[in-house]
């Protein structure tokens, strides 16, 4: 049976910003609950209000109107030194546009979520176990030979591989994807939502992912679309969680 309590919710979310003199509505209400272990696919057009709602859940911004909830408490209004560690250990991101330090190699960008979440003295007490895990998250998605590569030297795959890998340094328990596969070709798309799906289903990270192409949706357990800063319809897919294995990762 599912947890009647969502891992995460939002309540009512508005969102207006100002555009010059003119205010733009980019949210109207939108109510969502996300439960553990779902993967949740967010559908909508150019302008929808999609990646402000992602960043809402995930605690980037603000809602002008409205609560997020997580396990059933409300996050979006705790002090920002809170907001910060969610955002750094029970949330874990992944971008269209990758974000890896241009300074940093590959195992540097994995690790410094870790960096930032340790003190420095913590740090030096668990900097062989982090580059040990860093390592591992690499090799598992595919770059254990390019540890030491900085991210112009990597391709689009690459680069949303390492990403990925640094999304999940901190062993979240949310993850969420704006456009992962948007700037990568079919091929290097499909081992993306490959790496995903199996988060998912092998170890129970919960993933709350936006897309505008339909083709990635067939495997999401449930299918929001957003229209017009609203909620449109919620078509299900895929089988039952209760048939998953599931296995859930230890809160940071």
């Amino acid at each position: 049976m599912r947890d009647s309590t969502p891992i995460l919710s939002a309540t009512s979310l508005h969102k207006t910003y100002r555009k010059y003199q003119q205010k733009v509505q980019v949210l109207r209400g939108v109510d969502l609950d996300v439960h553990e272990g779902e993967f949740i696919s967010i559908l909508g057009a150019s302008g929808s209000g999609k990646s402000t709602l992602l960043h809402l859940l995930g605690l980037l911004d603000a809602p002008d109107i409205g609560r997020i909830l997580y396990q059933g408490r409300r996050i979006d209004n705790l002090p920002r030194h809170d907001r910060d560690q969610l955002r750094n250990g029970t949330f874990g991101f992944i971008f269209q546009f990758y974000h890896l330090l241009p300074e940093l190699n590959a195992l540097e960008n994995v690790l410094a979520p870790a960096m930032i979440k340790f003190s420095f003295r913590d740090w030096w007490g668990q900097r062989k176990a982090m580059r040990r895990r860093g390592m591992e998250l690499l090799e598992r998605v595919g770059l254990s030979h390019r540890l030491k590569h900085r991210p112009r030297e990597m391709s689009g795959g690459e680069l949303q591989r390492a990403a990925i890998a640094r999304a999940l340094i901190n062993e979240p328990r949310v993850l969420l994807a704006d456009e992962p596969t948007g700037n990568l070709d079919e091929q290097n798309g499909t081992h993306i939502m490959q790496l995903l799906r199996e988060l998912n289903r092998q170890e129970g990270v919960t993933i709350v992912m936006l897309t505008h192409n339909l083709d990635l949706i067939a495997d999401s357990d449930r299918v929001i679309r957003l229209r017009d800063g609203l909620v449109e319809t919620e078509p299900a897919y895929s089988a039952p969680l209760s048939t998953r294995p599931m296995k859930t990762p230890a809160l940071s």
